[in-house]
């Protein structure tokens, strides 16, 4: 006899009650997705020297020109309920500074920075670029270390657009943090 597709159960979605309930003490990133948990392993050392010197240089640039917050991983990003990440950086405008609460940044950044590891590679340019765009975080920036490139992307309606991709040691620029030039021959050293 078929089963009808009321019959069947839903997935299980998780949410971030069951998110601060794990035991998030392991080494690794932990993050849902969409409902989905999803865990990788903590980043490699090159991944956390370009963290650090692009941190280093948006960090800077946000503080001298007084643009909002800068935060570093790692810190939840809660989207929906269902949809928390742990972003390598986040920026949040200083008139939206209300997104910023004790546990997490409740609601879309201005930008979110994502460093490309072999482990989060499809993770990193599929999967949270819809999520990203979906809950109309503004600029999402995909930085791969191992083909030295940031590409930048813009939200235009529902989707992403790359708005400009940047390789080697050229000088990149933003929309949304004005007067920014990054020297990127100092984020791969």
């Amino acid at each position: 006899m078929p089963v009808s597709h009321r019959a069947l159960p839903r997935a299980l979605k998780l949410t971030y009650d069951e998110y601060v309930a794990l035991p998030l003490d392991d080494g690794r990133r932990h993050e849902i997705l969409d409902g989905e948990l999803c865990v990788t392993p903590s980043p490699l050392i090159r991944h956390q020297a370009v963290s650090r010197n692009l941190q280093r240089i948006l960090d800077h640039h946000v503080l001298e020109n007084k643009l909002g917050e800068l935060f570093d991983a790692p810190v939840d990003l809660i989207l929906a309920r269902t949809t928390i990440t742990v972003p390598d950086l986040v920026f949040v405008r200083g008139n939206r500074k209300s997104i910023i609460t004790e546990k997490a940044i409740e609601g879309p950044p201005d930008l979110v920075v994502e460093i490309v590891a072999p482990s989060s590679r499809k993770q990193d340019r599929v999967i949270k670029a819809r999520l990203y765009s979906r809950y109309r975080v503004r600029e999402y920036w995909i930085v791969d270390p191992d083909a030295r490139t940031l590409d930048i992307l813009e939200l235009r309606g529902r989707a992403y657009h790359r708005a400009a991709r940047f390789a080697g040691a050229v000088k990149a620029r933003s929309k949304t943090l004005p007067g920014l030039e990054i020297d990127l021959g100092k984020v791969w050293t």
